[in-house]
């Protein structure tokens, strides 16, 4: 047998989750560097998996699979194509990072009286949702996914709920009450998402009678399986409810700003940059491959929805007051565009779609981290109690700046091409849709230009004057960000090869070829 690279790969952090909560109560230091050292570990695995993932190869590779539930025919099944490659790598890159930048938000904690935060808990809590993240980017039978889809939800709730921002404008109480109510409805949100797929997952189950995806995939490319119009139909809204729920897409966004502007900025990053990827990557993965028929019939409404969310998102970003919030509308409307490149039936939309959640992942982490620093320095989220930062903390400001340009999609940084992609790709076949879309860059470079200069620029207010710039270790955590955004802006090519194959992939699933050019090229 072949070394279980996957399975080890997931396993490792769920491992060091439970090392980490067994650290004695009096070695908080300890599990953090426990906690850290996992993380990285997990990350060279990750490494190995990109490194011996072959894109002209098969289209699952490094297959696992095993005997689980028999009389269900559930199958413990692993494989990854290379969309699966690029989010494992992203999700290991960033969970070291967004350790070493949560280093001390569950440390003791003085209200009047002394509170214990319990500081080992948070940090195996970061690695629990790890693990489930990449195992659900790695399995291939769908009730596995299921199971690890909905069990991410759990670690989740406890790291908004039980470990909230400390940066608070009112009293410890209220700010307790609206950490536990972010948490509720962040949960019931997703819980709801996920029944409705289970009745999905249930059905596909009785017309196939497996869940094995590659198995019910071979089925209908072979005319075995034929699913009625409407039963197809009805299956792919159950699944894509709850993909658009996590995602999330208009209407079902309304979580999303106050989970991450409850949260602590590291796990306002894992939620935005890794959780909320799962969405995303099991549209292209289930609903497109699963349900071929039902994906273009649902694709002129879904492609409403995400222009609707790139707007909306955009719109509402702009009237902010409190900085996570911002961030958070933006990331509605990212992950707008995302699901527009998906759904353009296109391989340039595809492609830029796939791209885009590994640039998206990047560019918000390295914004909201630095935020997060700014935040707690002065001790408030909101915009109106910053001014003249640039002339304190030079470097501090000039990290924010760039994370800013990214998410504004500057030329020259990752977003930019993944962005450039999925609007190229919408405009060939949807050319109403993509210029329409177009606006929502106008609105980032509005919401994002305006943070700027309201927080960093202007006269310097008196409760910043003693502001510290970034120190050694949030230097450690911002500058591989930086480098990578500015790397994957001039050259994206080592992601681009990788997902590419995939993407074409999936356009054949879906029975479904990029349109002929209106002016052929001159020979």
């Amino acid at each position: 047998m072949s070394f279980p690279l996957l399975t080890t790969t997931a396993v490792l952090p769920a491992v060091g989750a439970v090392a980490t909560a067994a650290v004695p109560a009096g070695r908080r230091t300890a599990a953090k560097w426990l906690a850290l050292l996992v993380s990285l570990a997990t990350f060279f695995l990750a490494v190995a998996v990109a490194v011996r993932y072959d894109p002209d190869g098969a289209r699952y590779q490094l297959t696992e699979s095993h005997a689980w539930i028999s009389a269900f025919g559930v199958r413990y099944q692993l494989g990854v194509d290379g969309i699966g490659v690029a989010l494992i790598a992203l999700t290991a890159l960033l969970i070291p990072f967004v350790i070493l930048a949560g280093w001390h938000d569950a440390d003791p904690l003085e209200t009047g009286s002394r509170r214990w935060r319990p500081t080992q808990g948070f940090f195996a809590l970061i690695l629990a949702v790890e693990a489930m993240v990449i195992i659900s980017f790695e399995a291939t039978d769908v009730f596995l996914f299921y199971i690890f889809f909905e069990a991410m939800l759990i670690p989740m709730y406890f790291l908004i709920g039980g470990f909230g921002d400390r940066a608070h404008e009112h009293g410890e109480e209220t700010a307790a009450a609206q950490r536990s109510y972010a948490a509720v409805k962040f949960l019931l949100y997703n819980l709801a998402g996920g029944l409705i797929m289970l009745a999905a997952v249930i059905g596909l189950y009785v017309v196939a009678g497996t869940f094995s995806l590659t198995e019910i995939a071979q089925a209908r490319a072979d005319g075995s399986l034929s699913m009625a119009t409407s039963t197809e139909r009805w299956l792919f809204l159950g699944f894509f409810f709850a993909f658009a729920v996590k995602a999330p897409l208009w209407p079902l966004h309304t979580w999303l700003p106050g989970a991450m502007g409850e949260a602590t900025a590291p796990v306002a990053v894992l939620i935005t940059a890794v959780v909320d990827k799962v969405g995303t990557f099991a549209m292209l993965r289930f609903c497109l491959q699963l349900f071929p028929e039902a994906s273009r019939w649902a694709t002129p409404v879904i492609l409403v929805l995400a222009l609707i969310s790139i707007l909306y998102g955009a719109l509402l970003a702009v009237a902010q007051r409190d900085i996570k919030r911002l961030v958070a509308y933006a990331s509605i409307s990212h992950f707008g565009f995302i699901i527009l490149g998906i759904f353009a039936m296109t391989s340039q939309g595809q492609s830029g779609a796939t791209l885009y959640m590994v640039n998206h992942g990047i560019s918000t982490a390295a914004l909201l981290l630095v935020a997060g620093f700014l935040i707690s320095r002065r001790g408030s989220r909101l915009i109106a109690d910053y001014g003249g930062v640039q002339k304190v903390a030079p470097v501090l400001a000039g990290t924010f700046l760039i994370g800013g340009l990214a998410t504004l999609s500057l030329p020259g940084l990752a977003p930019f091409v993944s962005e450039f992609l999925v609007l190229v790709g919408t405009f060939t076949r949807h050319p109403v849709i993509g210029v329409l879309a177009t606006l929502g860059i106008v609105l980032a470079a509005l919401y994002t230009l305006v943070l700027y200069q309201r927080t960093m620029t202007g006269p310097v207010r008196p409760e910043v004057t003693a502001m510290p710039d970034l120190r050694v270790r949030e230097l450690v955590v911002v500058t591989p960000l930086i480098v990578l955004l500015v790397f994957l802006g001039v050259y994206p090519k080592p992601v681009a090869d990788i997902v590419n194959p995939a993407v074409q992939q999936t356009m054949s699933d879906v029975h479904t070829t990029d349109p002929r050019p209106e002016v052929e090229a001159a020979k």
